[in-house]
């Protein structure tokens, strides 16, 4: 079964870090099917560019085209180039791989045009998966009379839409994107996570952990550190170590120095896979505080680490949390979390590690390999 996988985001030149989960996705399906990519993307050079790559078993093809910034017709010029990067990308891959026989398209709209096209002209079927917030109430991104009827056509003649949550799921359902055929798809977390030891320290001192891309309109990472704020007026036992980077790094480090937390709060900066695998096997529990989320990979990560998580009942939280791996927290609320925190500092002993692990096996690969492959007969027998 070849499968091609197409999605605006992807680990590219400029960001290696760009829709890895939809890398992570194909890597999955490659476990069980002939997986390519088409990645199409604007670069400032003068012409077309092509690039192709092997990413495990996962055929990758790059296709970078030229942007125009001639005013008024410069988008239109943009629009004809990402249309030329799709011919050029899909011409290469048809002549060393053939014909698909099936597209799954990443993060609509686009792609999804793209896909339709292909349905249209080769009799290709393909499925949807969808990532992105625009959906999520409070968010407020899905606008346009014209691109809310192309993505309902698009979403129609898909044979299944594979949101990464029911949060997402319900967000898409209630801004009217209507098709019989939805199935959550759960972002994959990386094996390492659950094949090395689960560690059990015990710490003089509680030791939260929180990971962020520090964009504070989703993440609200100052709300962590109010919580911070109002737990050390009570009791000195705990630290919070802070991983990530992102434009709002500088306002929330300076945020916390500002009101005097600095000393039980640690920011690390970015760090890799690995090393978070190890900050989360050192720690405790793990605390997030997001306003909104589509999935949430990092919850998976404490899971599978065997860890608990507070949080707000933001993405994959609602379908996986639960009284025995963690606790939930209403929205931009510091004092409960501060008191939720306080009640974990001292029931810690009451979670199981290992059952909590065992709960996290859904996200494995090979769990997410075999739901694709069932998902991807029946779209082709559909």
């Amino acid at each position: 079964m070849k499968i091609l996988y197409l999605s605006p985001w992807y680990p590219n030149r400029y960001d290696a870090m760009d829709g890895l989960f939809v890398r992570k996705h194909a890597d999955a399906s490659s476990r069980v099917s002939e997986v390519c990519v088409l990645f199409v993307k604007n670069h400032q050079g003068n012409g077309f560019e092509t690039e192709e790559q092997k990413f495990k078993e996962v055929h990758e093809y790059y296709v970078y085209f030229p942007e125009s910034k001639i005013p008024l017709i410069g988008k239109i010029i943009k629009s004809i180039n990402w249309l030329r990067g799709y011919r050029k990308g899909l011409q290469i891959i048809r002549k060393k791989e053939g014909l698909p026989d099936l597209i799954h398209a990443n993060i609509l709209t686009r792609t999804g045009v793209i896909a339709l096209f292909l349905k249209w002209k080769h009799k290709i079927p393909y499925v949807i998966t969808e990532h992105w917030s625009r959906y999520l109430e409070g968010r407020n991104g899905y606008k346009g009379w014209l691109r809310k009827r192309i993505t309902e056509l698009v979403v129609k003649n898909a044979q299944a839409i594979l949101p990464v949550s029911i949060t997402l799921q319900k967000a898409m359902i209630t801004n009217g994107l209507i098709h019989p055929h939805y199935e959550v798809v759960n972002n994959v977390v990386d094996d390492f996570f659950f094949e090395n030891e689960i560690i059990n320290e015990r710490h003089e001192k509680t030791q939260f952990l929180h990971i962020s891309c520090f964009c504070e309109e989703a993440k609200n990472v100052k709300g962590i550190l109010d919580a911070v704020k109002i737990l050390k007026e009570q009791r000195n036992d705990f630290e919070l170590t802070i991983i990530g980077s992102g434009v709002d790094y500088p306002l929330v480090y300076e945020y916390a120095q500002s009101i005097d937390t600095l000393d039980c709060v640690h920011f690390l900066g970015e760090k890799s896979p690995k090393e978070v695998m190890a900050q989360f096997q050192h720690s405790d529990a793990f605390v997030l505080n997001s306003n909104y989320e589509t999935s949430c990979v990092v919850i998976m990560e404490s899971l599978a680490c065997g860890k608990p998580v507070i949080t707000t009942a933001v993405g994959i939280a609602p379908q996986v949390i639960n009284e025995r791996n963690g606790l939930f927290i209403p929205f931009r609320d510091p004092k409960i979390l501060a008191e939720k925190m306080a009640w974990m500092m001292d029931n810690l002993p009451h979670y199981d590690a290992k059952a909590i692990r065992e709960e996290a096996h859904i996200f494995r690969y090979e769990t997410i390999a075999q739901q694709l492959k069932r998902i991807y007969d029946n779209a082709i027998k559909g």
